[in-house]
Parts: C-alpha cells; structure tokens; sequence
C-alpha cells in the first residue's frame, strides 16, 4: 500500500468517540423545577448526585429516583452539616412564601449559610439568578453589560446573593445563570385562565423573555466546563414576544378565545413583574458555552406541551 493509500485509509476510519467522564459527585441545593431535571441527568450519566430538601417525603422521593438526600434547611447552618466534597454545586433555590423569612433573607442568607457550611475542597458553584437583577430597560436589549439597577424586591435579593457570592472566597470560579421565565411541562402561565375563556390579569404590553426548562438545564450542564470564573450568563431562548403575541399563540394551540386582558391589581408579583421591560440577549451563551437550544422559541416549546396534553 503506498504513502496516499495509507492517508485515505487513515481519513476513512470513524473519529474516536470522547472519553465518558468520570463518576463525580454533584450536589443540588434547590431539587425542584429546574434543579431535579439536572440532576436527573447527572445521575444518568453515572455521577453520584446528593439533594438537599427540607422535607422527608421528598427526601424519601429522591432517594427512590436513585439521588442520595439530605435533609436541612438553608437558613438553618446547623443543618447544614455533611455536605459533600462535590465537583459542582447547583444552587437552585426558590423563594417559598410559606416561610417566615423575606425574600432577602432566603436568596442572601441562605445562600451565605451553603458557602459557609461546604467543605474547603469543594468545586465549581453555579449560581441560578434572575433577569430581574436588571430592572427597567424601556423595552431595550440587554446583555451581561448592561448595569443592574433592581426595582423589585426579587431582583434586589438576587443581585445581593451574587455580589455575596463573588465577595465570597468560593466566588472566585463561580457562574452566575440569571434565567428569563422558565416554563416546560406542568408549567404554562395562565393556561386555566385561556382555556377556561377567562380575563388575563396582566398587562396587554411589554416584551416576555423565555426559556424552556429543558434548555435551561442543557446550559447547567454546559456552564461547568465554562472558562475560569466568575462568569455571568444571561439564559434566554433569544427570541422575546409581545406578551400579547404570546398568549394569543397559546390560545390558538389551545384552541381557546382569543385572550382578554385586564388591568392586574398593582400589588400582584405578576404585575410588578411585567412593569420591567426588556429583550434579553443569549449572545454570549451560544459564543462561550455553545449551547444548542432544543427550543429556540416559545413556539417549538408551547407546540410540544400541548401536543403532549
């Protein structure tokens, strides 16, 4: 065989295909919407994956799904004891308005109590924040450049647990995730309230930033193996909608009226909430991690779920 036949022969074989990873350990504080669809795919790709919870019931549901629990409370550091040596942390935590505590006191504190509570050897923490960080852009877009300035109290806890976070000695590699609305399966605003020919108590105006559940968890992923931290990354789909847009797609999958809007009482979370108009980039997502969304927009989203029933 000559020089030239040997080159093809070599050009012909099948690339090698990547090493699997090797088994780590992962720990989930915040196993809820988002964080047990991560873990759920930790655990199946071989990785041991511990879960905090506060409840026993949950933590006998996670353990039946072959994740290790941990029973405790972050806003109790006497809890939080045990913790593993884990390569990566998910911080995940939502604002249950069941407890006795602001919701500055849940997103800061609590998350100061994990840093405080995780041993020295621990890897990479990914922070999971929020849009609202930024306040009022006037309908503009924005990416990780854009200055915070909050105006809601859900964004002020969030950029307080960041700044914490990086002033923290563990802030040095971590990644920040502020998440647009995050919707999937089981989780469709005002679904009810279209397919019952219900008034929306939301504002017809303004620009709703979006990304599906699955998506945002194909960006966890991706963020571990993010350059050298700290990192922030705005996770959107890239393809904001008119609210009004939006919701008349829903009723047309729905095969509902055609939306009806009503003016929402002003002290209702959803309409503080709509009073922050933005267009959130994804640019640096795709150019640094090289996400592939799954579902580019709501339309690819909303047509599965429904679809599925």
């Amino acid at each position: 065989m000559n020089t030239s036949d040997e080159h093809l022969r070599d050009t012909l074989q099948p690339a090698a295909a990547p090493a699997p990873e090797p088994p780590q350990t992962k720990l989930v504080v915040g196993c809820g919407y988002l964080g047990r669809r991560v873990a759920e795919r930790w655990r199946n790709a071989g990785h041991e994956v511990v879960a905090v919870t506060r409840s026993i019931d949950r933590a006998q549901e996670f353990a039946a799904a072959g994740l290790k629990p941990i029973v405790a409370d972050v806003m109790r550091l006497e809890t939080l004891v045990g913790l593993p040596t884990a390569h990566t942390i998910l911080y995940a935590v939502g604002y249950d308005r069941r407890q006795n505590f602001t919701i500055e006191d849940v997103y800061l504190r609590g998350l100061i109590n994990v840093l405080n509570a995780l041993p020295n050897e621990s890897g990479r923490l990914i922070y999971v924040s929020s849009t609202g960080v930024y306040g009022d852009c006037r309908g503009e877009w924005i990416d990780e450049r854009t200055p915070c300035y909050p105006e809601r109290a859900g964004g002020r806890a969030c950029l307080a647990a960041e700044e914490a976070l990086l002033a923290h000695p563990r802030g040095g590699d971590a990644v920040i995730l502020r998440m647009a609305g995050i919707y999937g399966p089981g989780r469709i605003p005002s679904r009810e309230t279209l397919e019952k020919g219900g008034t929306l108590s939301a504002p017809a105006s303004g620009w709703l930033n979006l990304i599906h559940v699955d998506d945002a968890a194909t960006v966890v992923l991706a963020a571990e193996k993010a350059e050298a931290g700290p990192r922030h990354y705005l996770v959107s789909d890239g393809s904001p909608v008119p609210r009004r847009d939006y919701y008349r797609h829903l009723a047309k999958l729905l095969d509902a009226p055609p939306p009806r809007f009503a003016k929402p009482d002003a002290t209702l979370p959803a309409a503080v909430r709509a009073t922050s108009d933005k267009r959130v980039s994804n640019a640096r997502l795709r150019a640094e991690l090289g996400v592939r969304l799954a579902y580019p927009s709501f339309r690819e989203g909303l047509a599965e779920i429904v679809a599925r029933g």
